[in-house]
């Protein structure tokens, strides 16, 4: 494992603000990384500071922010199943040399059943599960997701959630209706994706986006979950319809380029823009006219409540939770409706006035403010001597 101290260092965490453990895949720019990320940044950092564990070995997109923010990265093998021994003996080296971490957070679930009873074991205080997605991938790694989770809510002193629906797929129906899971939104800064139309204009020149045309936006990982595959479909549809319309992608993953190939596939490829990965993500959300999100599953996904702080009108599939639909600009539909359906209602509703919605989103509770309260209090409770076994 590698941090900003030099390999095998015995370094204590004890002393100065609270310091927390953050265990994510990696520091790329993705959903639950964003939502961290905009916590850390709004944090009382003389109370309490975020160091990270990640999965990856390569650079990160936050790596930089990280560490000027006053947080430390370190590193542990991605788990592989047949590396079980050595992913175990990785964590218990860890917090053996990294004494003194106030809490755990752990929002990688598929392993925190692995990582979490070590991290109790060395004497942390306070072991947080936190559900971000209510599904997996398909196939062997997701039967072996599914395994690993099986017992997570018994293990975890506190179990997070982002919805009811991400709490339910990963800690139990039975454990959630007891009141052990408590929902802690995906809230975002509302004020950064305020709709602007000076951005809008500037953000559309730079994208060679004629004033005339129409943008379908998206926003995520290109994998299995976010179901390019049908938006593309979809698109293909509004083409019809709308002839001068655009796709508008924000994102990479391991699915980028078959996406591309399935675009020129359909003939659409010249209408598609391929912005990659955006630190920038608001003026991107300035540049589109409607939000169109099909995933397959989902937690609850921070990109549909910015879309709608930025004032667009959104369809988003019936596999997201009710909870992600909280102004009157957002609508689902169900994946089995087909493509022209989809298209249909776009071009239905595609005239409409575009408004800041900032209150509406901090009205919700998808505030960042909110939650960094509340995570605050969290954290800070396992500063004191009772275990937090008897403050359950």
């Amino acid at each position: 494992m590698r941090g900003a101290m030099a390999d095998g260092a015995r370094q204590s965490v004890q002393e100065g603000p609270a310091r927390i453990l953050q265990v994510l895949g990696g520091t790329q720019l993705g959903g639950a990384e964003s939502r961290v990320m905009d916590l850390y940044r709004h944090m009382d950092r003389e109370k309490i500071q975020f160091d990270f564990c990640v999965h990856s070995h390569g650079p990160g997109f936050y790596d930089a922010q990280i560490e000027e923010l006053g947080g430390r990265i370190y590193r542990v093998p991605r788990f592989r199943v047949t590396n079980w021994t050595a992913y175990r003996k990785a964590w218990t080296d860890f917090f053996r040399e990294h004494p003194g971490y106030l809490a755990v957070h752990g929002h990688m679930t598929s392993t925190a059943s692995i990582y979490l009873p070590i991290a109790k074991a060395a004497g942390v205080p306070l072991a947080i599960a936190h559900a971000r997605s209510a599904g997996v991938d398909p196939g062997p790694k997701g039967w072996m997701t599914r395994f690993l989770r099986r017992d997570l809510g018994k293990k975890a002193d506190l179990c997070l959630t982002c919805s009811r629906l991400a709490g339910e797929a990963v800690f139990g129906k039975s454990l959630c209706e007891a009141g052990r899971v408590r929902t802690i939104p995906n809230a975002i800064d509302a004020a950064a994706f305020a709709f602007r139309d000076t951005l809008r204009e500037q953000k559309r020149r730079q994208l060679q986006i004629a004033p005339e045309e129409f943008v379908i936006g998206h926003v995520g990982r290109f994998g299995h979950m976010k179901n390019h595959a049908f938006l593309l479909e979809v698109f293909v549809q509004i083409r019809e319809r709308i002839p001068r319309s655009r796709l508008l992608l924000v994102g990479t993953g391991g699915l980028l380029e078959e996406t591309r190939q399935r675009a020129a596939g359909l003939g659409v490829e010249q209408a598609v823009i391929f912005a990659g990965s955006q630190s920038a993500v608001a003026e991107y959300y300035m540049a589109m006219d409607f939000f169109v999100f099909p995933s397959i599953f989902e937690g609850l996904p921070g990109s549909v409540i910015e879309a709608q702080a930025s004032g667009l009108r959104c369809l988003v599939s019936d596999s997201v939770t009710p909870e992600a639909l909280i102004t009157p600009l957002a609508a689902a539909m169900s994946l089995s409706r087909e493509a022209k359906e989809w298209a249909d209602y776009v071009a239905e509703k595609r005239d409409y006035d575009r408004k800041d919605m900032t209150e509406a989103v901090r009205g919700a509770g998808f505030d960042v403010q909110d939650q960094v309260k509340a995570l605050e209090q969290i954290y800070l409770c396992s500063r004191t001597e009772e275990p937090w076994e008897r403050r359950k």
